[in-house]
């Protein structure tokens, strides 16, 4: 299926049914009252994030919602059904916002989470809510109010644990499909990938993580040259960037240390938070290279980029060295867990702990 990452729709929410203006009629009870019932409340439309989906594609075919309207009231009190909320559901990881205010309404990225996006018109009154001491056959009754409409606009963003950044052919889609079962397309010519792919990485028992690989960046991306800058949204959410640069470039203009700042600075461009995430470094291709040739030159690009973080040399084709990537991942990853369910047990207890008394 092809990939989509963007769209948008209107959703319809359902009128409230109208309310009964009745009289009780029963014999031998001359005097019986107003006995209308209140129509139903419309149903609302909601927004539910479901495993099962990845791409917002069928939202390009039906672009319209609606709930049901609420019924109307009837006499002997009694209510009009209410009409039935609709559940629309979405990729996990879909920011919704309205498309006249731009205003961010909800960010589902759990599964089975939920968001009110349109809320049902409430069912009108019937005429024995109007009734009073001064009033005792009134005749009004509510009309039902409208549901909400509203158009809105999705924007997709894969959830990933780790995410490949680097300039097109660096070996992205290579190390993807050589560390998980993800198949992207590999050619040997830049932008093979044309849209985002993820793949699960197995390090061992119940040890994994989610990897994406996102379309190649190049100089001037933030002013929108190339494909890359439209899919760097889909890095925001992971926890750790894998910068990934070729140490053997077929063209012997090519400069990997130029290259290799040229991504951080679209990146610093595109988003400082984005910017801002752990960024390791992986040297590709050493296999294109005899051993220590290939040592010399990682060295060397990592001294002239005057880099402090961890750096690994690696061959996608070979699978060389991506063992010891990938425990290095998982091994952060695992890190960073324990250490926030650490923060979130010490907020639990310090909420919890009884104050003195002032």
């Amino acid at each position: 299926m092809k990939f989509v990452d963007e769209a948008r729709l209107r959703v319809q929410a359902g009128n409230g049914g109208r309310g009964s203006a009745s009289f009780r009629r029963e014999k031998f009870v001359p005097f019986g009252g107003p006995d209308g019932g209140d129509g139903g409340h419309g149903g609302s439309v909601y927004l539910r994030a479901a495993s099962g989906i990845n791409t917002l594609a069928d939202f390009r075919i039906e672009r319209t919602f609606k709930a049901g309207h609420g019924e109307p009231g009837g006499g002997n009190d009694c209510s009009g059904r209410g009409g039935a909320d609709l559940y629309v559901p979405v990729p996990i990881g879909t920011v919704v916002r309205d498309a006249g205010t731009h205003e961010e309404l909800g960010d589902l990225t759990r599964d089975g989470e939920t968001l009110l996006v349109a809320r049902g018109g409430k069912g009108g009154w019937g005429n024995q809510r109007f009734k009073s001491s001064t009033n005792r056959s009134p005749r009004q009754f509510g009309p039902g109010l409208p549901g909400e409409k509203r158009s809105l606009e999705f924007e997709l963003r894969l959830i990933a644990d780790v995410g490949l950044l680097g300039l097109p052919n660096a070996g992205k889609s290579t190390l993807i499909r050589a560390v998980s079962a993800a198949r992207p397309k590999v050619a040997d010519y830049p932008f093979t990938t044309l849209h985002p792919n993820l793949g699960v990485v197995d390090v061992g028992e119940h040890r994994s993580f989610v990897m994406a690989d996102i379309p190649g960046l190049i100089a001037g991306a933030a002013e929108g040259a190339g494909l890359g800058v439209r899919f760097l949204r889909h890095l925001q959410r992971t926890r750790l960037l894998l910068h990934l640069v070729d140490i053997a470039p077929p063209d012997p203009a090519a400069d990997p240390v130029r290259d290799a700042r040229a991504i951080v600075r679209e990146l610093r461009r595109f988003s400082r938070e984005l910017a801002a995430k752990p960024r390791w470094l992986v040297l590709n291709k050493r296999d294109l290279l005899p051993e220590g040739a290939a040592q010399r030159r990682a060295r060397s690009i990592v001294r002239s980029l005057r880099y402090r973080g961890r750096w690994f040399l690696i061959s996608g084709v070979t699978g060389q060295g991506t063992r010891e990537l990938c425990e290095a991942v998982m091994t952060l990853l695992e890190e960073r867990a324990r250490a926030a369910r650490g923060r979130a047990s010490a907020r639990a207890d310090a909420g919890g702990a009884p104050q003195d008394a002032t």
